[in-house]
């Protein structure tokens, strides 16, 4: 069986007109826009990202405001922070860890300072996209579901562009991202234990079924369990590292830098990679931009929309600067980062390097957490769409199964096919949905000033949809 699936995926043909074509996208279109709208957004928004930091802190602690109806008819709530850890759990995937190593090995040390670059900047990218998900979010049967399919017809009255998004997420996140963190699992697991991939492939399959059959409620009790736990324990084990290498830090900040900016280039390619690699891996990662965080920013039940925008700007500070940082001082600091390894490879050799046995097997445990959890918040990202298309039951049993069925095939496709694959999807995806929240940008502003009013008179910030009557027959969720 593993023969026949190696040999069915082997199409090189069809994989190279893939990588060209997500070459010329990301080159010419979407690099672009994600540079120049997270850039106008930042300004914009008066470096909301920035200004409002000690908020962002003080709103994952908060009690949450439950929807006065929904408490009424006795409905099941998704609280901020849930909402937070099923985007968190998204963010902090494979990206992290695969994805942060493949950049190095391809661009070069210099590729971090722009995922770095990249992370600040997108955060205000982050913040338009979950604002809008929360104002134009709808009512399902155990929680709120929303996202730019929801905004781009409620919002622009377009649904047939909401269905192509939506069908671009189904396939994004519900199938070909899901390869990405099986592949991952598989050779993490693989390496360390020595099994057989589609062994690893069958029990992740059967492992993704049992939670994701749960529905929401499941998801997100998982999400807020596993991720701060996996989250923390990556960073302290990072922080150790970081310490007992204390002295070889100034050379390896100096290492980035330079590479960055071409001025050392043994190690790094020219700057044009770098910088292709640190931004198309940092959207990867905190996929700020992207159309993927704002349905689970859309499920929490909260008084102000800016509430939760302020959160999800929050998590792509938390993905980048914090765990992805953590991953590339890692591996630089081991100096294997030009072995010809790729992916979690690298980062298990690093890992190994600086702790001997027990690194390898500490990194397959969290590469597993880390990507598990992703598959069961992409799998969350397709169902919204899959519920935005059709309201029937039997589209989403379905969905679960294909979604379970790509969680196994993902275990015999290479790693450098399904980032062509994935980036190509990206490409699309971010597009859409960019314009869409170009288009939609007028309504955050208000939001977030109106929010901002509410604080400077010492309130707790809420909204009712009469609020914007323009568009009040438009917003559901907000009496």
């Amino acid at each position: 069986m593993s023969r026949f699936f190696r040999n069915f995926v082997g199409m090189e043909g069809f994989f190279t007109l893939i990588d060209h074509m997500q070459q010329f996208l990301w080159t010419y279109i979407v690099l672009t826009m994600l540079i120049g709208c997270s850039l106008y957004f930042t300004w914009r928004l008066c470096f909301v990202q920035f200004r409002r930091i000690g908020e962002m802190m003080r709103q994952l602690f908060a009690s949450t405001h439950d929807d006065q109806n929904a408490e009424q008819n006795g409905r099941r709530h998704v609280n901020s922070f849930q909402a937070f850890a099923i985007s968190l759990s998204s963010r902090v995937g494979t990206g992290n860890l695969a994805g942060v190593a493949s950049a190095i090995a391809v661009g070069g040390p210099g590729a971090v300072f722009w995922m770095w670059v990249m992370a600040l900047l997108a955060a205000g990218t982050a913040f338009m996209e979950a604002t809008l998900a929360q104002l134009f979010k709808r009512r399902g049967e155990d929680a709120y579901y929303g996202g730019p399919a929801y905004y781009m017809q409620h919002g622009l009255h377009c649904r047939w562009l909401g269905v192509i998004f939506g069908i671009g997420i189904i396939t994004t996140f519900g199938m070909g991202n899901q390869i990405i963190q099986s592949r991952t699992i598989c050779d993490a697991v693989g390496v360390a234990l020595g099994f057989d991939g589609a062994t690893i492939a069958f029990v992740l399959m059967v492992l993704t079924m049992l939670v994701i059959f749960g529905g929401v409620q499941r998801i997100s009790h998982f999400s807020a369990v596993v991720v701060p736990v996996m989250a923390v324990g990556y960073l302290l084990l990072s922080i150790y590292i970081l310490l007992a290498n204390i002295q070889q830090v100034p050379a390896m900040l100096a290492l980035i830098v330079k590479s960055a900016f071409g001025l050392q280039q043994a190690a790094g390619g020219v700057v044009g990679v770098a910088v292709m690699q640190g931004v198309k891996r940092g959207l990867f990662s905190n996929e700020a931009g992207e159309g993927s965080a704002p349905h689970a920013a859309a499920t929490a039940s909260i008084s102000h929309p800016v509430k939760q925008g302020l959160l999800q700007s929050m998590g792509v500070f938390v993905d980048t600067l914090v765990i992805c940082t953590c991953t590339a001082f890692v591996i630089l600091l081991s100096g294997l980062y030009a072995n010809g390894e790729d992916g979690s490879i690298l980062t298990g050799s690093a890992m190994q390097h600086h702790l001997g046995a027990f690194g390898r097997w500490y990194l397959t445990i969290i590469v597993f957490l880390f990507a598990f959890s992703t598959i069961v918040a992409n799998y969350f990202y397709g169902e919204s769409n899959v519920r935005f298309i059709t309201r029937r039951r039997w589209p989403i049993q379905g969905f679960r199964i294909v979604t379970s069925l790509t969680v196994f095939f993902g275990g015999f496709i290479t790693l450098q096919q399904a980032w062509s694959l994935i980036d190509l999807l990206m490409a699309f995806i971010v597009i859409i949905n960019l314009i869409a929240v170009l288009l939609l940008a007028r309504y955050a502003y208000r939001l977030l000033d109106d929010y901002a009013h509410q604080r400077s008179e010492g309130h707790d910030p809420t909204f009712h949809r009469s609020q914007l009557p323009e568009i009040q027959q438009d917003i559901e969720c907000w009496e």
